[in-house]
């Protein structure tokens, strides 16, 4: 699951972030009672819903594992999904055009889709069909959430997946950031475990690593390791390094330029050296998601920038084969002065948004089947399963059976197809309120996770976005696809000489499309934030 990052910093209104009269109390799902709700709808007709979701990858089905049958069961929903087989966007607008939306649709809470539907009247509000159907749904949402997703007429079209609040970040210790420095655990011990958050560090473990290592089973070791180059750039040498780098947002009462701070364009340049002497390969540039997976389920990587999440069933393939051949998470790149990095949190925003299509023949029991979903007994049921088939109740404690955690550490596939606990439905999934079911299982990921919280920040007020279809947003639009370029650009550089004159001309260019007037635009959305989450 994929947190906000830069991508999001300036993406697409999605309810001007709510950021319109929303009062906002704290996380009120506590205490559910089993016997309140629900308990009479399994004595209804089963009827089937139909789900999209906005991802290509995503391929578990609903049916045939143990949690999708218990929720059918008690609920009397079915699912059937359905998800785009090639390119996202063109699927999304092609029902969109169509008017053809499935009863349920799941999508990035960025993406300009969210308004065009809510515009053209093809989504329900959710608080209205709470009204008129099921009032559950005010007593398992997150007010929060809730006031986020406020739209200017008063109602809610989405509700988030994955949604954390700052109050959540303060009160919890174990709430980390999806942001880790990984490097493959018996490549980096056999080089001396080296320190690696110095620039003279780094590129001597890397040099290092593929001397020592040049080929994995049979294939080229990929010394350095990041997410894929798309339309807003690249997170892992963007916004995540600037993280790492502690890079602040603001300086002095406005946005501050990270894209041109000088640290930041020092670790640049050590990448773009490591490209010159041919530490780079070109399946940085060019591999999309699918080939990245297998490359990092076959270890080819010695270390990435990366969001953990991202490869977690591929670590545990990893695992699987050689305990030793998996990731760990280290120190990575830090500034000069050696300070923390100050890695994300999720946001009020959450991942994803589900809204429920005006298409939709049984409004009353998919605004039920949401409500179940939201609420403790449905998260229970997506995060641990199903007592005494997933997990026992162990001295008052739900723990997880040895060998249902063996086989999630080792084949998330087969996992999914038997059980499918462990959040294979994400799209609801409630992380802080999952947080008190947390098993402690020293599993292949565990580890990754464990070593964000102490740098994990609330960072949300950050998540700038413009509203579609205006003038602010065409020119971030462009100023994005000059990033996208640039960066790219930057790292295949021939010389520091030729990689200054292309940032000399990014800055030009993007001075010229309005930058800095629209750096001011972006601040006017950081400080209603602030102050509409309590945080002057």
């Amino acid at each position: 699951m994929k947190i906000v990052s830069k991508k999001s910093l300036t993406a697409l209104l999605i309810s001007a972030i709510a950021l319109t009269g929303c009062s906002f109390s704290g996380r009120e799902k506590e205490g559910f009672d089993e016997n309140i709700k629900n308990d009479s709808v399994s004595n209804e007709d089963e009827i089937t819903l139909n789900w999209y979701i906005n991802y290509s990858w995503f391929n578990t089905k609903w049916g045939d594992n143990a949690v999708s049958k218990a929720i059918t069961e008690k609920t009397g929903v079915n699912v059937s999904f359905v998800t785009p087989l090639g390119n996202e966007e063109e699927k999304l607008n092609s029902l969109i055009a169509s008017g053809s939306l499935p009863d349920l649709i799941t999508l990035g809470w960025w993406e300009p889709q969210v308004n065009e539907m809510i515009q053209q009247d093809m989504v329900y509000a959710l608080n209205e069909l709470a009204d008129e159907y099921d009032p559950y749904f005010y007593e398992v949402s997150d007010p929060q959430a809730r006031s986020w997703y406020t739209q200017a007429d008063g109602n809610i079209y989405g509700y988030p997946c994955s949604s954390v609040t700052p109050d959540d970040v303060r009160d919890h210790d174990n709430i980390g950031s999806n942001q880790t420095f990984l490097v493959r655990k018996d490549i980096y011990e056999a080089i001396g475990s080296p320190d690696m958050t110095t620039i003279e560090g780094f590129e001597e473990a890397v040099k290092r690593a593929y001397e020592m290592f040049p080929v994995v089973d049979g294939k080229p070791l990929i010394p350095v390791g990041g997410h894929i180059f798309d339309d807003t750039g690249n997170e892992s040498f963007d916004s995540y390094l600037q993280n790492f780098l502690a890079i602040p947002y603001e300086k002095d009462g406005q946005l501050y330029d990270r894209d041109t701070d000088p640290e930041y364009i020092e670790w640049l340049k050590m990448f773009r050296r490591l490209g010159e002497q041919g530490y780079l390969s070109t399946d940085l540039f060019i591999d999309q998601r699918i080939q990245m997976e297998e490359k990092i389920a076959e270890g080819r990587y010695f270390c990435m920038i990366y969001q953990y999440t991202d490869m977690s069933s591929q670590q545990k393939t990893l695992f699987a084969k050689n305990p030793n051949s998996i990731y760990i998470a280290v120190e990575g790149p830090k500034n000069r002065n050696g300070d923390d990095p100050v890695l994300p949190t999720n946001t009020v925003s959450g991942w994803t948004i589900t809204m429920v299509s005006k298409n939709c023949k049984y409004p009353d029991r998919a605004i039920k089947f949401i409500d179940y979903m939201l609420s403790e007994e449905g998260q229970k049921m997506v995060y641990l399963g199903i007592e005494g088939v997933t997990y026992d109740i162990v001295d008052g404690k739900e723990v997880v059976k040895p060998e249902v955690q063996h086989l999630l550490d080792t084949d998330r596939t087969a996992y999914d197809d038997l059980y499918g606990a462990d959040d294979a439905y994400w799209m609801f999934q409630d992380n802080v309120m999952q947080l008190k079911w947390q098993q402690k299982n020293n599993g292949p990921t565990q580890q990754l996770e464990e070593w964000t919280y102490p740098y994990a920040t609330y960072m949300g007020v950050y998540d700038v976005i413009l509203p579609a279809d205006t003038e602010d947003a065409y020119t971030n639009a462009r100023i994005e696809k000059l990033w996208t370029e640039t960066l790219q650009d930057l790292l295949l550089a021939k010389s520091d000489e030729e990689f200054d004159k292309i940032l000399e001309k990014y800055v030009a260019d993007r001075n010229a499309l309005g930058f800095k007037k629209l750096q001011e635009k972006r601040y006017q959305y950081v400080e209603r934030a602030k102050e509409k989450l309590g945080l002057f």
